[in-house]
């Protein structure tokens, strides 16, 4: 579904990504682990057209991306949950989810879809005339991920979705993810909770200074010495 190959980007003089090069399947849960500074947001964001990459190809669904704007990009079935949420604190709920639904594809469907996410997100529902800005950091990531979802995609993109969160309330996010999953989407998400991601994905990378360092199952990345000692305090 999605080949990124020998990618890189830039932020001014700085080089963030080296030839970095993934793949996700369709139906596919696929992971980028690693530390703070290692390029796995920047990716996401080249991914989505947020950032010009510099060299290397982007192929979604036998289709290139490179040349697209970012609207394109989300019309073309890829929708992106941005770090850190980026809601529009000042609107409701239901405001921002008809945020989401701006593609003309969207808006046509936007009942249906407001209903179906209502009820993949009950809590939403119950906070849908609430402000955004004004809900819990949990509540504001079943906003985020909803609003992402009223575009329809065929590939999620989330960026740290558990960033910030208290203990139980990541649990929940990752419930979220892998009930999302288990309704057909494919994901490629970004986080740094190595352990819990690895219990949710299919296969993941290991993002290092800008580089693939590892790649391979879930289950493979688990056994993985560097990722024990490193990533899981084994």
């Amino acid at each position: 579904m999605l080949q990124v190959q020998r990618l890189s980007a830039d932020y001014g003089s700085f080089r963030a990504l080296f030839e970095v090069s993934l793949e996700v399947a369709a139906g596919e849960t696929v992971a980028v682990i690693g530390p703070n500074g290692a390029g796995k947001t920047t990716l996401m964001r080249v991914i989505s057209g947020l950032l010009p990459p510099q060299a290397g190809e982007l192929v979604f669904e036998g289709k290139p991306l490179r040349a697209l704007k970012a609207h394109d990009i989300v019309a073309s079935g890829i929708a992106h949950v941005p770090e850190n949420r980026r809601l529009f604190p000042r609107l409701t709920v239901e405001e921002n989810l008809r945020m989401g639904a701006f593609l003309p594809a969207a808006r046509a469907e936007f009942d249906q879809r407001r209903e179906w996410v209502y009820e993949l997100f009950p809590r939403l529902l119950e906070r849908r005339h609430q402000l955004a800005g004004t809900m819990s950091g949990g509540e504001q990531q079943m906003c985020a991920i909803a609003r992402a979802l009223m575009s329809k995609p065929r590939l999620l993109l989330l960026d740290e979705p558990s960033a910030g969160l208290a203990p139980l309330v990541v649990q929940q996010v990752f419930d979220l993810v892998r009930r999302i999953a288990g309704e057909g989407f494919t994901v490629l998400i970004v986080e740094q909770n190595v352990q819990q991601v690895l219990d949710l994905v299919d296969r993941a990378y290991l993002l290092e200074a800008g580089r693939i360092a590892l790649s391979g199952t879930a289950s493979e990345l688990k056994r993985s010495d560097v990722v024990r000692q490193s990533y899981l305090g084994m």
